[in-house]
């Protein structure tokens, strides 16, 4: 089985170092997933309480959302902003929050009237590789309080599911996503440092290379640093994340070959592992496998010597709603009930 990450960093300029990761807390008592299931999402409760509902089936409210559409047991749901570049649209860019730079597709440039020049060139760094493409000058990206001035957006392959192009974090400082699955929208407005509301769960998360997020989780008891990301199908780890498991559980030793293709159309080689729950802050994951290789993208950010994932669409569109604030530095997370 393949599956397809979209998670790309642009190389126009060099990466942050990363701050040095705080004490990590005491993990969650593990809990063991259900075999062969989808994915489920349910907030984490003491022993001594009922466990909640599970959340087992995801009601889809139109064949083909315009722009949010949750992920069911048959399809991934994606995140589609209508964007207006250089005041002409909007295009659904896919949002992407393991991009450091927005893309276009070369239709889109051509639609706007935008040469594309063969002989410039910029680095596009993917999930499973990275390739020289050419670049188009772009005069703004717009969409709600997002004003993103004059660029260089790279031209990136249409394989993107039905979007045309990539909305990365440039632009993202001091905002505020709030993303429905149930209400199929999505807003990009200035954060006011809003608290979380009632029903909602807070997550912490922490910046690494710019604006890239990540929590610090734990995957049936073993600390893993885990980054949002919403380009990206599926959710995959690397190789350092998949040996600390098998030592953790024996059982977790099964491995069946998969094939994972990135935003480059690169195809690298990795794993399927079947795995425990996830703890991310008070909610727990329980996610039946995912795939594992030292992915070019762990390279680049350089997080191949320690436990480290990225969580795709396949878990975060089993949510209601979801609010990136980079502001306050967290996810204010909203589960779907059956």
């Amino acid at each position: 089985m393949g599956v397809v990450s979209l998670a790309l960093v642009v190389m126009l300029a060099e990466a942050a170092v990363e701050a040095p990761p705080a004490s990590a807390p005491a993990p969650p008592p593990e809990i063991s997933p259900p075999p062969l299931s989808p994915p489920i999402v349910s907030p984490q409760s003491a022993e001594s309480t009922p466990g909640p509902p599970m959340m087992e089936d995801i009601s889809v409210t139109a064949d083909e959302p315009r722009y949010v559409a949750p992920t069911r047991r048959d399809k991934i749901g994606r995140i589609w902003a209508p964007v207006l570049v250089n005041g002409k649209g909007p295009f659904r860019l896919v949002l992407d929050t393991g991009a450091t730079h927005s893309a276009l597709t070369a239709r889109v440039a051509r639609e706007i009237g935008i040469p594309l020049d063969m002989t410039r060139t910029v680095m596009l760094r993917g999930a499973t590789g990275s390739a020289e493409v050419p670049f188009v000058p772009v005069e703004t990206l717009e969409y709600g309080d997002l004003l993103v001035e004059p660029k260089r957006l790279p031209i990136v392959p249409d394989a993107l599911g039905g979007a045309e192009g990539v909305l990365g974090t440039d632009g993202m400082a001091n905002k505020r996503i709030h993303i429905s699955f149930r209400k199929d929208s999505i807003t990009i407005m200035r954060s006011k440092g809003e608290r979380a509301e009632g029903g909602f769960v807070t997550i912490p998360v922490k910046m690494m290379h710019g604006r890239l997020l990540v929590v610090e989780a734990y995957l049936g008891g073993v600390p893993v640093k885990a980054v949002i990301d919403t380009g990206g199908q599926a959710t995959l780890g690397n190789e350092a994340l998949r040996v600390a498991l098998a030592e953790h559980r024996k059982k977790y030793n099964t491995m069946t070959p998969d094939e994972v293709t990135g935003a480059t159309l690169d195809v690298q080689t990795g794993n399927r592992v079947a795995t425990p729950a996830l703890a991310l802050g008070e909610i727990l994951v329980r996610n039946p496998a995912m795939t594992f290789a030292d992915f070019a993208i762990f390279e680049h950010w350089k997080l191949t010597d320690e436990p480290a994932m990225l969580i795709g669409m396949d878990v975060l569109g089993l949510l209601d709603t979801l609010i990136i604030d980079y502001r306050r530095k967290e996810l204010q997370v909203k589960l779907r009930r059956s």
